[in-house]
C-alpha cells in the first residue's frame, strides 16, 4: 500500500488516445406483468485498446504514476478499513441505501444486507436474488424499493429477459417487506412506463411516493413511447404496500411534437444526449426541493404537491456536458452539483485527452427565492489524477459530508476511485483525499470501480462494480465535525436536513 501525502506531486500524462458467507435468500414470489425496454447502462463488455495506449500504460505503472494492477493507493487522511467480496450475486454492484445498522447494496442479480455495527467487520444478513438491471436500492421503513431497467418476461425474481419488443415484457418498480432483515418478503409490483432506471422516496407519515426516472423511448416499444418527457409517480402506502400505484406522470419538457420540449440532442447539440426522460432525481423534502439531471437538461422544481412537481429552472450545458446523470444540493440548498456521465460509465475519459471539464461536476448556485430561483453555472470539478486509458473513469455518485457551514462531498468516480472534495467556493472546488485502485486491466478497458461512495455515520461506504463493498474513514480536522452527526437513515437522492 502507498500512501501519499499530496495526490498532486504525482503528475499523470495519460491519455492521448481516445475517449463473509450469509443467508441467500432466493424470492419467486410473481406480480402483475406488463411491458418495456431496458435503456442501457448495463455492464459493458471489455474494450480493445490499442497497442501504444497498453504501452503506455504498463510504462506508467513501471515509473510509478499510476497504482499497479489492482493496488491500492490512497491519501494519508483516508483509511481502508474493510472489503467485502462479492458472494452469492455475481453480477454488477450498484447503488447503496442506508438504515440504522444496516447497510442495503444494489447488484444486477438482486441486493445485499449487511451489518455494520462493526464498520471495520461488515457481516452479510442476507442475499436475495432477484436479476433486474440495475437494481437500485432505497429504503424507508419496513419497506425497500428496488428498480428493474431490463425487459422482462414478468415481475417474478425467477423471471428471465425477454424483448421490450413484447406487450407482455416487464420493467419498474419491486417493494420489499425488509421488517425481517434476514428474510426479506417480496411484496409489490408496479410497471412503469420505460422500466425504472433509478427511483427516488419522497417519504411521507401514512405513504411514500417514489419518483421513477427512465429514458429512451422507441416507437417500437408498446409501453415506452416517445417522447417520454416525464416521470412516472408511484404512491405506496406503507401499511398496505400491495396497494401501490401510479398516480401520475407529470411532464417536466412540454413541447410540441413526437420529440417533446427537452434537449434536442445532436444534429442540433452535437455530442449531447437528446433528453427523453430523466437518469436521476434527488429530492430535499425539507426545502420542497428537487434536482433532476436529465439526460440533456438540469432541472430545479418545487415539490410542494408531491404528485405535481412543478420545474423552477431548467439548464443546459451543451459544450462540454455530454448527460447530466444526477444531483446533489449542498445544506443551506443554495448549491447543486451535477454530475456528467459522459461515456455511460463504460469510457476512458478522466485522461488528457478529455480534459478537465467533461466527464465532470458542474457547480451551480441557486440565486433568488421561490418560484423565481435560477441556477447559475459557476465552475467545474474532475478529480485531478488523470488515470489509464484502460480504466472507465467519470463523475458518479456521492453524498454531502455534513460539515455546517461547509460543503463537502465524497463521490465515486468508477475505476478513478473515491474522491473527497470541497464546494464551499463554488468558483474554486478542490480534492482533499482520494483512494482507488490501480486499473483491472492493462490490456482493455473492463469495467469497474465505484459505482456509489456515501458517508453515513462517521465512515465512507463504497460499492465497487468489481471488487466488492469497502469501508473507508477519513481522519481530516476539516471533516471531523461530521463524525458528531448521526441518521437513522440515509437513500441519498433524499437528502435529509442534517442540522435541523
Amino acid at each position: 500500500m502507498i500512501l501519499l501525502k499530496d495526490p498532486r506531486t504525482r503528475r499523470r500524462c495519460l491519455g492521448v488516445g481516445v475517449a463473509a458467507a450469509g443467508l441467500l435468500a432466493t424470492l419467486l414470489t410473481a406480480a402483475p406483468a406488463g411491458a418495456i425496454p431496458d435503456p442501457g447502462d448495463g455492464p459493458s463488455a471489455p474494450k480493445d485498446v490499442s497497442k501504444s495506449a497498453q504501452a503506455e500504460v504498463r510504462e506508467a505503472m513501471a515509473d510509478g504514476e499510476i497504482p499497479g494492477k489492482d493496488e491500492i493507493v490512497h491519501t494519508d487522511n483516508i483509511e481502508h478499513v474493510a472489503n467485502v467480496p462479492k458472494d452469492a450475486l455475481p453480477g454488477t454492484n450498484s447503488d447503496l441505501a442506508f438504515q440504522g445498522r444496516y447497510a442495503f447494496a444494489g447488484n444486477y442479480d438482486g441486493f445485499r444486507i449487511f451489518d455494520i455495527s462493526n464498520p471495520k467487520a461488515p457481516k452479510t444478513v442476507a442475499q436475495v436474488l432477484c436479476p433486474g438491471s440495475q437494481n437500485d436500492v432505497s429504503v424507508s421503513g419496513d419497506l425497500l424499493f428496488l428498480s428493474t431497467d431490463s425487459s422482462r418476461s414478468d415481475s417474478s425474481c425467477n423471471s428471465t429477459t425477454q424483448p421490450a419488443t413484447e406487450k407482455s415484457s416487464w420493467e419498474g418498480m419491486k417493494v420489499f417487506d425488509i421488517s425481517d432483515k434476514r428474510n426479506p418478503k417480496y411484496v409489490a409490483a408496479v410497471e412503469t412506463a420505460c422500466g425504472s432506471h433509478t427511483h427516488t422516496l419522497v417519504p411521507e407519515r401514512r405513504n411514500v411516493y417514489v419518483y421513477v426516472s427512465s429514458y429512451s423511448p422507441s416507437a417500437t416499444y408498446p409501453d415506452c413511447q416517445p417522447p417520454h418527457d416525464g416521470i412516472s409517480v408511484i404512491k405506496v402506502p406503507r401499511h398496505a404496500p400491495e396497494k401501490a400505484k401510479v398516480v401520475g406522470f407529470p411532464v417536466l419538457f412540454p413541447g410540441e411534437g413526437p420529440d417533446g420540449g427537452g434537449n434536442p440532442g445532436a444534429p442540433t447539440n452535437p455530442g449531447v444526449s437528446k433528453t427523453t426522460g430523466c437518469h436521476d432525481i434527488t429530492v430535499l423534502p425539507s426545502k420542497d426541493l428537487a434536482a433532476g439531471a436529465c439526460m440533456g437538461d438540469g432541472i430545479l422544481f418545487s415539490i410542494k404537491d408531491p404528485e405535481r412537481p412543478k420545474v423552477i429552472d431548467r439548464v443546459q450545458d451543451n459544450v462540454n456536458f455530454a448527460f447530466w446523470h444526477s444531483a446533489t444540493f449542498n445544506q443551506k440548498a443554495n448549491k447543486v452539483v451535477f454530475t456528467d456521465e459522459l461515456g455511460g460509465g463504460g469510457g476512458a475519459t478522466c485522461n488528457a485527452a478529455t480534459g478537465p471539464n467533461r466527464g465532470a461536476d458542474g457547480i451551480y448556485d441557486i440565486v433568488g427565492k421561490g418560484d423565481e430561483r435560477e441556477l447559475v453555472f459557476r465552475s467545474y470539478f474532475k478529480i485531478p489524477r488523470h488515470q489509464a486509458d484502460t480504466e472507465n473513469c467519470v463523475a458518479h455518485n456521492g453524498s454531502l459530508i455534513p460539515v455546517k457551514g461547509k460543503d463537502f462531498m465524497v463521490q465515486a468516480w468508477y475505476q478513478g476511485g473515491v474522491s473527497v472534495w470541497d464546494f464551499t467556493d463554488s468558483s474554486n472546488p478542490k480534492e482533499i483525499g482520494y483512494f482507488e485502485r490501480g486499473p483491472l486491466s492493462t490490456d482493455q478497458i473492463v469495467t469497474g470501480g465505484s459505482w456509489s461512495a456515501y458517508y453515513y455515520n462517521g465512515y465512507i461506504y463504497s460499492n465497487d462494480m468489481a471488487k466488492g463493498f469497502d469501508v473507508l474513514k477519513i481522519n481530516d480536522r476539516r471533516t471531523d465535525p461530521a463524525k458528531w452527526v448521526r441518521m437513522h437513515e440515509l437513500n441519498v437522492q433524499t437528502q435529509p436536513d442534517y442540522f435541523d
